[in-house]
């Protein structure tokens, strides 16, 4: 089994590359500081597994394992990160992860949800599980964004959500991996389905429904 190792701060690097290098089956064929690099290791090894965190310079981490998974569909990636904040978790498992551990998870751990991930498992530490478990039940605000808003498409009901936190469509673009075009067309058609003139009124709608997020800034400009 090959794996990619990436992560920011070279000790802890270093520390996940030993723990996979003494385990039986698992060849660490490269290890990275940043998300572009991450890409390139990837398309010059070809490794069944790529660990990384989130939260690393040039690229982060949810990008460049989107943007892996496009070009390599059976690539297995395990998050591993100090964040288990919904943001950072969904992001995540929208670019396609197949697992996410928070940093303090031991190192059978670790090498546990390496080979469920290359086997096509997902793997979730309890927490992360909490969350996603929480999302899916009816206990965040996707749920509530379904019942208030059932003629949305789900991904036009992420961008309200999104635009209802009080991000840009730059903002948008980043965190659902797509172009800002494209995100300039969800808002249109969210605006036209909610018969309201501008993001600002729409956030204004989808708080009033029960969307948790700050209460949005001034502008109408999609």
């Amino acid at each position: 089994m090959r794996v990619v190792v990436a992560d920011d701060h070279p000790m802890y690097r270093y520390g996940i590359t030993a723990i996979l290098g003494q385990a039986d089956g698992i060849d660490v064929v490269a290890e990275v500081a940043d998300g572009e690099a991450l890409v390139k290791a990837v398309h010059q090894f070809q490794p069944d597994v790529v660990l990384t965190d989130l939260s690393m310079p040039v690229r982060d981490g949810a990008a460049a394992a989107g943007a892996l998974i496009s070009a390599f569909p059976e690539l297995a990636v395990l998050v591993i990160t100090m964040h288990e904040d919904d943001e950072h978790v969904f992001a995540a498992l929208r670019a396609g992860a197949r697992g996410y551990l928070v940093k303090g998870a031991d190192g059978d751990e670790i090498v546990r949800a390496v080979r469920a991930v290359a086997n096509g498992d997902a793997v979730y530490g309890g927490p992360v599980a909490r969350r996603i478990v929480a999302a899916y039940s009816g206990g965040e605000r996707g749920s509530v964004t379904a019942r208030a808003f059932p003629t949305l498409t789900p991904r036009e009901r992420e961008v309200l959500e999104l635009v209802a936190t009080g991000c840009r469509n730059h903002e948008i673009a980043r965190r659902l991996f797509m172009s800002e075009k494209t995100v300039r067309n969800h808002v249109s058609q969210v605006l036209l389905k909610l018969q309201v003139p501008d993001r600002t009124a729409a956030a204004l709608r989808a708080h009033e429904a029960g969307v948790r997020g700050p209460n949005p800034g001034s502008g109408g400009r999609q």
